[in-house]
């Protein structure tokens, strides 16, 4: 009789024992605020630019490296001289191509792994305060679904004003934010207070 109860016991025991490790890994633990803030860390960047006198990449390099992120110039096919950027002279080229709203001149290359960034900085020169139109040969060109996107460019005097909104327009999808306008000798750490507030 003591045999069956000792076996008995023995079941028991090890039933309570299982039903104990089942639950155990079940359980799910909590996420910390440290785990939090290091999955926002993995946040992976990208910073694409556009820039006909080098202003607007000197901003978008110091986003790159702030951010840990990637970069990518767009570089026209053709690429432009200081006479196609002669905006008093009606023939030349950026003149002609601002006349031509749908002119969407070509670029080399592309950017690779386009699909694994979550958050796309797209800069530019303001252009009779727009985007150039190779600009907008870029954005039409890439799906931005489940992205955010932050425009900024770079202007003498020009505000941001519908520039952004209108890339976000032919873009057609994305999370994309108010944007941001540097002036043409904007210092690095304008660029960092900026970036602080994103």
């Amino acid at each position: 009789m003591w045999k069956k109860i000792a076996a008995g016991l023995l079941v028991a025991a090890a039933f309570m024992s299982l039903t104990a490790c089942g639950s155990a890994s079940t359980s799910m633990p909590s996420q910390s605020p440290e785990n939090s803030q290091a999955a926002a860390n993995n946040e992976k960047v990208l910073v694409v630019y556009f820039s006909s006198s080098g202003n607007t990449k000197r901003v978008a390099e110091t986003i790159a490296d702030q951010k840990n992120g990637e970069i990518f110039e767009i570089n026209p096919t053709q690429p432009y001289t200081d006479k196609d950027l002669n905006y008093r002279d009606d023939s030349s080229r950026v003149v002609q191509e601002h006349a031509q709203k749908d002119l969407r001149p070509a670029y080399e290359g592309d950017v690779a792994d386009w699909n694994s960034y979550d958050t796309i900085y797209i800069g530019y020169p303001l252009w009779w305060q727009q985007a150039p139109p190779v600009v907008y040969t870029f954005v039409e060109h890439h799906p931005f679904q489940g992205k955010k996107v932050i425009p900024f460019c770079t202007s003498s005097s020009s505000p941001l004003g519908t520039s952004g909104k209108n890339l976000a327009q032919a873009a057609g999808s994305g999370d994309w934010q108010e944007g941001v306008r540097f002036s043409g000798g904007a210092s690095k750490n304008e660029v960092l207070k900026w970036l602080k507030q994103q």
